[in-house]
């Protein structure tokens, strides 16, 4: 174990130092304390069992507790937006077939395949831009909100979504070509 993280005591007061921070990281992402809170345990149990993932050569410790919760956040966000994205489509999809007598056999199938090329424009985005979009889509934040969350200036949160969405849009125009 790194000298920095050397034993339980080490940890144990890693923890009492940093860990207000990085729920605080993570709460600006999540904006909700028990999910944030479960991202802390997650970041702490990652340094207990390998701690030998930060290097005191490029950072400090708490800002790299700091980083870290916040793209475990970022990436439970993402997760959960996922998973809301497709039940809403599920129940747009379930509504038009109670009220149609006959849906076409083919409507579910273009619509996971529509869903399908609408995440791999996404993914095909660099993380940046993934996120601003993402933020700015699935979670509705404003601009502003972005910057706010993502600790970067406004013209940068508008750039990135601007960007984001342009390629996306190409990604899809060249899939449909």
């Amino acid at each position: 174990m790194p000298p920095h993280l050397n034993g339980p005591q080490t940890l144990d007061d890693a923890y009492r130092l940093y860990a207000p921070r990085a729920l605080a990281a993570a709460l600006r992402v999540l904006r909700e304390h028990a999910a944030a809170e479960d991202v802390v345990q997650d970041v702490f149990i990652s340094l207990w069992r390998n701690p030998s993932q930060f290097d005191p050569n490029r950072g400090s410790l708490p800002s790299y507790i700091s980083m870290l919760a916040r793209s475990r956040a970022l990436d439970r966000w993402r997760s959960q937006t996922a998973h809301d994205a497709a039940l809403e489509r599920e129940a747009r999809a379930q509504g038009p077939r109670e009220r149609t007598a006959s849906p076409g056999a083919h409507e579910p199938t273009l619509d996971r395949e529509r869903s399908r090329e609408v995440m791999g424009a996404l993914d095909s985005l660099p993380d940046t831009q993934r996120d601003a979009v993402l933020l700015a889509f699935g979670r509705g934040l404003t601009a502003r909100e972005i910057a706010r969350v993502s600790d970067i200036p406004l013209g940068t949160a508008k750039s990135r979504i601007r960007l984001g969405l342009q390629k996306a849009r190409e990604s899809l125009e060249a899939a449909a070509a």
